[in-house]
């Protein structure tokens, strides 16, 4: 009981001081109990399932925000993987309310506490040879940050390198640690291509892009392509994409649910 009343404490103290968020605005508000109790109870329910695969590396989602306009489930991911027997996350998140954005190594407790929409997740269990490749390149501090980059568009093109959002980051790190020569953004990108994976189409119109440009300073668009822009054709990668396409290519299995 001790043990469970310490952690419950930190993670209030996590959450009244979280520095940043998956693609959203930071609100400066104190942190509600039950919702830090549901997502340690989901950070509970990972950790057991995430033992249970007998994987070192997974791909892990969360629900943070509400995407079924677009009819997504998910809104981030990150590569979870085994270390001395504790589950750790490795994922990109923007820095509150900028077009900034870092990598962060969070317990699941952390990667959970996320003021979610739902209090629920997903993974995908790569093949072996997936995590090997994976497990190898999360383990190097230099390596994992050499295809990120710092400029962060929520909605950023696949096949461009001017901007990158949280789970572009990912299947890129994905595609380089299957593939030593796709060691550059743009290499990694036509790795990506060439293994099938599609991104998602979002239908916005040209007026909820300008008022989200105006008033966003995580969205933009002019990495785009003009013709895919200017007929409300906007490419990006979502968990979604990232799940059907890991399946499809057979790099992962079908994903797992988690409530």
């Amino acid at each position: 009981m001790k043990r469970r009343l310490a952690a419950l404490c930190t993670a209030l103290a996590l959450a009244a001081a979280a520095p940043a968020r998956a693609g959203r605005n930071c609100e400066a508000r104190l942190p509600d109990a039950t919702a830090v109790q549901r997502s340690l109870q989901l950070a509970e329910r990972a950790a057991r399932a995430l033992d249970a695969s007998g994987a070192d590396v997974v791909v892990l989602a969360r629900a943070g925000q509400d995407l079924s306009k677009y009819r997504l489930r998910w809104s981030h991911l990150g590569l979870a993987y085994r270390d001395q027997g504790q589950w750790r996350v490795l994922h990109k998140l923007n820095q509150c309310g900028s077009a900034r954005a870092e990598l962060w190594r969070q317990g699941l407790g952390e990667f959970f506490l996320d003021d979610l929409h739902e209090y629920r997740a997903a993974y995908a269990l790569p093949t072996p040879a997936v995590q090997a490749g994976l497990r190898a390149l999360l383990a190097d501090n230099r390596r994992i940050a050499a295809l990120h980059t710092g400029a962060y568009n929520m909605v950023a093109y696949p096949w461009a390198q001017k901007y990158q959002q949280s789970n572009q980051w990912a299947i890129e790190t994905l595609a380089w640690s299957q593939e030593p020569a796709a060691a550059t953004r743009e290499r990694a990108q036509a790795w990506l291509r060439f293994k099938g994976y599609e991104p998602t189409v979002l239908r916005i119109s040209p007026l909820v892009r300008l008022g989200a440009r105006m008033t966003a300073a995580h969205i933009a668009f002019d990495d785009h392509p003009d013709d895919k822009r200017y007929s409300d054709r906007i490419e990006t990668v979502t968990v979604d994409s990232v799940f059907d396409w890991l399946e499809r290519a057979g790099l992962a299995g079908a994903p797992q649910e988690l409530r």
